[in-house]
């Protein structure tokens, strides 16, 4: 088995394509899109809410006051397009302010004067502007309400039975955390990537060269000549991923997360942390990708049945994406979803728990035992071996 095993790593470190597309490309490849997600969304977002906000506004000669003020607070009016609500879906305006001619009407009157925001929430990038006009609103709206009061000899606070005060005790980590939502991705799509070559080229790449057979009618037990295989697979799938995690380390410092008052907790032992609870993780994409590669007549065959199985590692994330609970127990129980949620955990700066930990490790390392088990009984069947024929 050790012989198989040293084999087969030899074979693989001799080509250069391999080392490079496995332990180079594969591990740095995701903290180099991390790095740029992120330094792009938080340059936008700190460009928008500095940039000086461009206004057009339809009736502004109705409230001259409220156009004052928004001037005041640095807003930029602009002429009103001829027609607000083509302007806004044909995306030339992202926010237009219409100001009714009803509106000088109902302020003398004392009621609630009309104004309306036109944009469309859909937009993603228009989300910032909408906020930031309606708080110039509601501001002006608020300071009014407490002089119309006070000339009337009420108190203004008489108008707030309740004060509500959200206390946030978030802290820079678990803030970044929010930032690091695709983090649990991105090591378990690199342990998938790590392993994947080796597992199609010591089964599907060995039957293709006819290599398979000789090795096969040597003394040894079948299922010894594919544990070491596997271990072989396993070993590149954690090479790869503890390469892909100090990686990641080393990009947290590129990355512009300050200015946002946020920090990201991914030093070296929240990355030894983490490549403890992945790493069975990597013998379940080993054995996964054998036994899938093991039924494929060739290389190329083989190669198409892993650009599916790569899917597995998007469907934790995408979960907890449009699921965003908190972490509970049972989630600890499920491999990949177990990792992706103690990931994040790990980088919110939340202290270990180490029952969540076994749990995890436990049911990835059972599960990857069953599977790493029916991969090993896989070369005695003849017909797997013969497929090609």
């Amino acid at each position: 088995m050790n012989t198989v095993f040293f084999k087969e790593l030899l074979d693989n470190f001799r080509d250069r394509r391999v080392i490079l597309n496995t332990l180079v490309i594969g591990p740095l490849i995701g903290p180099f899109i991390f790095v740029i997600l992120i330094s792009f969304i938080a340059r936008q977002a700190t460009e928008r809410m500095e940039s000086a906000l461009e206004l057009p506004v339809v009736g502004a000669e109705q409230a001259p006051n409220l156009i004052a003020f928004l001037e005041r607070q640095g807003v930029v009016i602009k002429a009103p397009p001829d027609e607000p609500e083509a302007a806004i879906r044909s995306e030339a305006e992202e926010v237009i302010l219409r100001i009714g001619p009803d509106f000088p009407e109902a302020w003398e009157a004392g009621r609630p004067a009309p104004v309306e925001i036109i944009a469309d929430q859909s937009r993603r990038y228009a989300g910032t502007s909408i906020s930031r006009v309606r708080a110039y609103l509601n501001g002006y709206s608020r300071q009014i309400s407490q002089l119309r009061l006070q000339l009337r000899g009420v108190h203004p606070e008489i108008t707030r039975p309740i004060n509500a005060v959200v206390t946030d005790l978030s802290t820079p980590e678990s803030r970044g955390g929010t930032l690091l939502a695709f983090l649990p991705y991105f090591i378990l799509i690199t342990v998938f990537m790590g392993s994947m070559h080796m597992a199609i080229d010591t089964t599907a790449g060995e039957r293709e060269r006819k290599s398979l057979e000789p090795l096969l009618i040597s003394p040894l037990p079948r299922w010894q000549i594919m544990a070491g295989k596997l271990m072989a697979t396993t070993f590149f799938a954690l090479t790869t991923l503890a390469l892909g995690l100090i990686a990641f380390v080393f990009a947290m410092d590129f990355m512009p997360v300050a200015d946002m008052d946020m920090a990201l907790n991914l030093d070296l032992r929240v990355a030894a942390l983490a490549f403890l609870l992945v790493a069975p993780a990597a013998l379940l994409a080993a054995a996964l990708l054998t036994i899938l590669a093991s039924f494929a007549k060739s290389f190329r065959e083989a190669q198409s049945y892993m650009g599916l199985v790569v899917i597995i590692p998007m469907i934790p994330s995408f979960w907890i994406m449009i699921d965003p609970s908190r972490a509970e127990t049972w989630m600890t129980m499920i491999p990949l979803l177990s990792q992706s949620v103690l990931i994040l955990e790990l980088v919110r700066g939340e202290p270990v728990n180490l029952a969540w930990f076994g749990l995890s490790i436990g049911t990835t390392a059972l599960l990857a035992g069953l599977l790493a088990a029916l991969a090993g009984t896989l070369y005695n069947r003849p017909r797997l071996i013969f497929t090609s024929a």
